[in-house]
């Protein structure tokens, strides 16, 4: 792994980390490949249309595969927006401190405060994806009860998380260098596994592309037809493509990170977009039967065992065991880098604690372990939910969504006033004359467009159905309304904790502040 080396681009780096009052703490290690293999693995490709592909065809049917290639354009008008960002401000804690940098201290702490408690529910809902995958692998895995049980599997489903919560926690704890090693690794195993499956599936097809054009007939009844049903099992889809920020929140860990993390937050969203959408496609065209009632409940599993067979199949989820295991891992990362982000400023309780950094092994300790049992905590309380899966992916992703909206909008504001500019004062170029990544004249387009796809796809995530938040009785109207009445407790309590206590507390602590600091400036 390369070592800082002191070049053009981690200077320039280190004069944006200033603009934000900030010295350089944290040790620049991470390569380009490093900064992709984060956001790639927080993407993961194998982790989220395995997990939620039950849902999406469950749901939507064969036809529900349009909701990937949909998805993916709205979010790339995100992470373009996200990688002209990365580009002018590699700073920990990415989606925090660009809102706090455009908008104001206020619209950051709320950005960082649903993006913090959004990571927390992300991480507890990206290790449940190992319940879907180790009990088809042997049933030694089903340690609670049968699997027949109305709770056995989600029961079992937060013991299986628990224990990988456990481990992403020591790993984050032991610094960026172990981590790193991992995920890299692990990203290895699950790109190659992923092409593997596609030519293994694309083998064993019995049937042609035109499968997507199957809607199974479901959507009959409902009050907009098949368009209600496939914006229902658009959620898969959602689930899988965020958390593409991850590589510029290791901006203040990576080299050169004003032109690795842009390339790094594209080219892991369209490799994800290329690779996810030709497994689902794939999978559809070769599963023996469309029919099947193993769809709508086992998934891709099902479908790998189904195609593959036995021994060859349990290979290819153990690949996918693994790509859970890093996905978790760069959540787990990214929550804490933000932790410490937000500490860094005084704005959380404890905040010197939480803010600092381990001598030894360069990354802040507390935030892993306080991120890990909370974590746990989001497990515990779901602990008999039969419908623990969709209520818990979906509400992270509405909360993810959420913190986007508030980058994205103020980056509008700052266009439409015109001031924003992508280039810090008196540069316009990166390392050996590489000029940073701009939009250009497209940015303000993009930038309406991406705040446009950002609040309708909230509104869709968490409109009330009882196929996300209460398909199993009792039912209850505040099940149904579960999004909007914990997304709100969540933005409001928190807010109102910040308005009465934290904001009165906010600045940069001495022991993070740079000598020469431009913290108050606010024009981007």
């Amino acid at each position: 792994m390369a070592e800082r080396d002191g070049g053009t681009g981690d200077a320039s780096a280190d004069a944006s980390l200033a603009e934000f009052g900030y010295r350089p703490e944290l040790q620049r290690t991470l390569g380009s490949f490093h900064t992709f293999a984060a956001g790639i693995s927080y993407i993961s490709i194998l982790t989220g249309t395995f997990q939620l592909f039950y849902f999406g065809f469950g749901q939507g049917g064969a036809a529900y595969w349009w909701s990937w290639p949909v998805v993916f354009a709205g979010q790339l008008l995100v992470a373009l927006c996200f990688a002209e960002l990365a580009a002018r401000y590699p700073v920990a804690g990415s989606v925090y401190n660009w809102a706090k940098r455009l908008g104001n201290p206020h619209v950051g702490w709320l950005a960082g405060w649903m993006m913090l408690v959004a990571s927390i529910v992300s991480l507890a809902a990206v290790a449940l994806a190992y319940q879907m995958t180790l009990p088809r692998i042997s049933s030694s895995f089903q340690i609670v009860g049968d699997g027949e049980g109305r709770y056995d599997a989600a029961t079992n489903a937060v013991l299986l998380a628990s224990v990988l919560i456990l481990f992403t926690t020591l790993v984050t704890a032991f610094g960026v260098r172990l981590t790193a090693r991992i995920n890299t690794a692990g990203v290895f195993v699950e790109l190659i596994a992923t092409v593997l499956l596609i030519v293994l599936l694309a083998a064993h097809a019995v049937r042609g592309p035109d499968v997507v054009l199957d809607t199974g007939g479901v959507g009959a009844g409902q009050d907009l037809g098949y368009l209600g049903a496939f914006l229902t099992a658009s959620l898969a889809s959602a689930y899988v493509m965020y958390g593409f920020d991850t590589a510029a929140s290791l901006g203040e860990e990576s080299l050169d990170p004003a032109r690795n993390a842009p390339r790094a937050i594209l080219r892991a969203l369209v490799a994800s977009f290329v690779l996810g959408g030709l497994v689902l496609l794939l999978a559809l065209m070769s599963v023996g039967s469309l029919d099947a009632e193993e769809l709508s409940s086992d998934g891709l599993q099902y479908v790998v065992l189904d195609v593959l067979g036995g021994a060859a199949g349990k290979a290819m989820l153990w690949c996918v065991v693994i790509a859970v295991t890093v996905c978790a891992l760069a959540v787990h990362t990214a929550a804490v880098r933000l932790a410490f982000a937000m500490a860094r400023d005084t704005n959380l309780p404890a905040a010197p604690l939480l803010a600092r950094v381990s001598p030894r092994f360069r990354t802040p300790v507390l935030p892993a372990v306080v991120v890990g049992v909370l974590a746990l905590a989001v497990l515990a309380v779901n602990i008999r939910q039969p419908q623990i899966f969709s209520v818990v992916t979906s509400i992270g992703i509405i909360m993810i969504y959420l913190a986007y909206l508030l980058v994205t909008v103020p980056m509008l504001v700052a266009r439409v006033r015109g001031r924003w500019r992508s280039e810090p004062p008196g540069e316009g170029r990166g390392t050996a004359g590489a000029r940073r990544f701009t939009l250009g004249r497209y940015g303000l387009p993009v930038n309406v467009l991406a705040v446009v796809w950002g609040a309708a796809m909230t509104l869709n995530l968490a409109w009330p159905r009882s196929a996300v938040y209460n398909a199993a009785p009792p039912h209850h109207w505040y099940l149904r309304w579960g999004a909007f009445l914990f997304v709100g407790t969540v933005a409001l309590g928190g807010f109102a904790y910040y308005w009465c206590v934290q904001r009165h507390r906010t600045g940069v602590l001495a022991e993070h502040a740079a000598e020469s600091a431009h913290a108050d400036r606010r024009d981007p």
